[in-house]
């Protein structure tokens, strides 16, 4: 099990008279995911309201989390929703809000690893598109302080950012995962001030995106393509100035459902159970 979750586990039977039992479920389920696709946590919000037969309502699931957000504080840790920006659709994930910078991946990764890792999202983050290219990550390897790679270890360990869905990877490029962004954000924040910024329409991270040259804006892809469909000649919702890019048309695949009308609340916690997030791979357009 990752670490920073040990003490959620251990106190969630304390949280029983402060949550229902649905709730406590609820979470207990969603920390076996670590993320979890809007729909998927919507269909567990219902499994868990009529399993201890408590009153379901299909608009209420903000309103369910907030409950457990509540009793969440004291841990330092957040039940937060976030989009995709493969495809827009939304996610839940359970945050932990107390560690920084990458120690998140710390349990799971040696040190030159980490550093592997940072460098890697300085390349995305700095890059036009959103993405670095396979070539000039594992070119990083001999430029690690704290352990030099070679390069086809530097690749395994590529591979396992992937698996573990900090990273997702789409003909040798790569980008920052809809659950790295998530779990990262303030960190992303802070760290690339003058190079992030958040999306005009849905207001968390945009990493992908396309930007105003007016106004200098950004809207995620998913975002730009909602906003603007169907018109013939959008304009920036921001300065009203003609949206002078290609609107892009997104193509959702059908939402992943929960193996079973029972989650396994009791299951550990495995890799590859907290392997459950999406791929994001589309571009932001070139900000020169």
């Amino acid at each position: 099990m990752n670490r920073s979750l040990k003490p959620l586990k251990e106190n969630i039977k304390k949280m029983g008279a402060q949550m229902t039992d649905s709730q406590r479920r609820f979470l207990q389920v969603l920390m076996s995911h670590g993320i979890m696709e809007g729909s998927a946590a919507r269909a567990l919000h219902r499994h868990c309201c009529e399993v201890h037969k408590v009153h379901y309502a299909h608009d209420k699931l903000d309103d369910f989390v907030n409950v457990i957000n509540v009793q969440l504080q004291p841990l330092f840790m957040q039940i937060r929703k976030g989009v995709s920006e493969d495809d827009g659709r939304q996610y839940y994930a359970l945050v932990n809000l107390a560690e920084t910078e990458i120690t998140k991946m710390a349990s799971d990764y040696a040190e030159n690893e980490l550093e592997l890792f940072r460098k890697t999202m300085d390349l995305i983050i700095q890059s036009n598109n959103g993405f670095a290219s396979s070539t000039n990550i594992l070119n990083l390897s001999d430029q690690l302080q704290s352990k030099k790679m070679k390069k086809k270890e530097a690749e395994q360990v590529l591979q396992s950012f992937v698996q573990d869905k900090w990273l997702s990877e789409k003909d040798g490029e790569y980008t920052l995962s809809t659950r790295c962004i998530m779990e990262m954000e303030n960190y992303i924040c802070n760290t690339y001030q003058e190079l992030v910024s958040k999306c005009n329409l849905c207001g968390t991270i945009a990493i992908q995106s396309q930007i105003c040259d007016t106004c200098g804006i950004q809207i995620h892809l998913p975002c730009v393509a909602t906003y603007f469909k169907g018109q013939s000649e959008p304009h920036c919702p921001n300065c009203n100035e003609f949206w002078a890019y290609e609107i892009p048309v997104i193509n959702r695949p059908n939402p992943p459902q929960l193996q079973s009308t029972a989650p396994k609340e009791a299951a550990s916690t495995s890799r590859e159970q907290r392997r459950a997030v999406p791929s994001t791979s589309t571009r932001r357009t070139n900000r020169s």
